[in-house]
């Protein structure tokens, strides 16, 4: 194999290694449809809030695999609010669908949050009441029912560790001034959700 050609394949191959780390990273820093939250607690929804306290729910897709950092998330902000907000985390349903395409391990990490309140969202009616489209959208609103803040509390698909959303939202349930009342959401469509997960994905669709 002559030096030249040698050359050749090495120039082909690192062209081919920083296009897929440029796609991953465009990727990983893509982050949902940005949408029009209500700003008041939407009178049809079922979702229950606690008088005198503030109401937090996250919108999230059984199988979205990005959203397991948002949980784990959503653990560390219960850990340092605890009893300062009532939390839902509210998991797509379709309709027809089996037991086993909820209960997944997303809802079992959900369900061990002290403080949490763990549901199905059957066809997305709750998700649609708050117009929430993309796995990982948070929602929080005051005592009051008015909305103090929208987005999600990863800085990026999959990341644990600090983001802004996730430090507003502890400031703002610590009576503090929150940087930002939005941030964007990194995670999966809500939209259409059989069509872009299976059981046991490994991989999340934009």
């Amino acid at each position: 194999m002559t030096k030249s050609f040698m050359l050749l394949l090495t120039s082909i191959w690192l062209g081919a290694v920083s296009f897929g780390v440029g796609f991953l990273t465009e990727y990983e820093y893509t982050p949902g449809k940005a949408t029009s939250i209500p700003s008041e607690w939407p009178l049809q929804s079922k979702l229950q809030r606690t008088a005198g306290q503030p109401t937090l729910v996250m919108f999230a897709h059984p199988d979205c695999p990005c959203t397991r950092a948002s949980i784990g998330e959503l653990a560390v902000l219960m850990t340092h609010c605890q009893n300062r907000v009532k939390a839902h985390v509210v998991f797509l349903y379709p309709k027809g669908s089996s037991e086993n395409w909820l209960h997944t391990d997303l809802w079992r990490s959900a369900e061990s949050i002290p403080g949490v309140d763990v549901q199905a969202d059957e066809d997305g009616n709750e998700a649609g009441n708050f117009q929430a489209t993309t796995s990982g959208q948070v929602v929080l609103y005051d005592a009051v029912g008015n909305l103090l803040f929208r987005g999600g509390i990863t800085s990026s698909r999959g990341h644990y560790g600090d983001s802004a959303g996730l430090s507003d939202i502890i400031r703002l349930l610590h009576h503090e001034a929150a940087s930002t009342q939005e941030t964007p959401v990194f995670g999966c469509s809500l939209i259409d959700p059989k069509s872009n997960f299976s059981p046991g994905s490994t991989a999340c669709s934009r």
